[in-house]
């Protein structure tokens, strides 16, 4: 799961010309592409690859009115790891949207992004595949973002693995709020800071904050970034509350992560 829809950074092409005075301004290129690494992949929170190294990559589309596209994959064990799980291994990410500006320093984000686990499908348990809307709006360094479930689950809950009250119920509606930092600090620093709700329908006890705390640093061939994310203290109790274990392992524990990342 793709935690926000990947950066984009936008490099030149441009035609040999016959005289150099006379070139024309290099028009921008649509396409960018991403690598990247980490030591653990978390999303919001929770450690999507069981505290396991992870491998990503992607490719965006980017118009200049503002419209965009792009798919980004990574491997993963949380479906492997969950009850009765399928035997996916790999997920991917497809999004698109429309970001734009209202003012100076103030922009906005709307879009959907689809989670797809290939091969999940098994009779008798709730699919992880998952499809969420997005508004999102920024002011210089500070964004905030809303994500809405407008498919039948989110990520596997609901359905015949309920329990109780709330057996068999979809999680449609579902929801995660997002507030983050990245300041820049010069000479290729930055400060990354954040704080997030995830809200679960009909499963409020699955519904946990996760909060994050690192810093990046540009090394020109790539960016390094090293952070901190943990969730309530409930969620990391796993004897009074075992929702986020999976394979007897805490996913939603504290944990520091190293990354690197690469744009071209």
């Amino acid at each position: 799961m793709k935690k926000l829809p990947a950066l984009l950074i936008l490099s030149g092409l441009i035609s040999a010309p016959v005289f150099a005075a006379d070139a024309a301004p290099a028009a921008p290129n649509p396409f960018a592409g991403n690598i990247g690494v980490t030591t653990d992949y978390i999303f919001r929170g929770v450690t999507q690859s069981q505290h396991k190294p992870a491998v990503s990559g992607g490719l965006d589309y980017t118009h200049s009115s503002g419209l965009y596209a792009g798919t980004w994959l990574s491997n993963q064990s949380w479906v492997d790891a969950v009850p009765n799980g399928s035997n996916s291994s790999l997920e991917i990410d497809l999004y698109g949207g429309y970001k734009g500006t209202v003012a100076t320093d103030v922009g906005y984000d709307v879009g959907a992004i689809h989670y797809h686990y290939p091969h999940d499908s098994l009779t008798g348990i709730t699919t992880p595949n998952t499809t969420e809307v997005y508004l999102g709006g920024s002011w210089k360094f500070v964004s905030l973002k809303y994500n809405y479930v407008v498919s039948d689950y989110f990520i596997g809950w609901g359905g015949i693995g309920g329990t109780g009250v709330s057996a068999n119920k979809k999680t449609q509606g579902s929801g995660y709020l997002d507030l983050s930092v990245n300041y820049d600090l010069g000479g290729g620093w930055g400060a990354i800071a954040h704080v997030g709700h995830q809200s679960i329908k009909n499963y409020s006890d699955a519904s946990y904050t996760d909060w994050k705390l690192g810093a990046s640093k540009d090394l020109g061939f790539g960016t390094v970034t090293l952070a901190y994310t943990d969730t309530n203290g409930k969620l990391a109790d796993i004897s009074s509350n075992p929702l986020y274990v999976f394979s007897g392992k805490d996913v939603a524990k504290g944990r520091l992560a190293l990354s690197f990342a690469k744009t071209f």
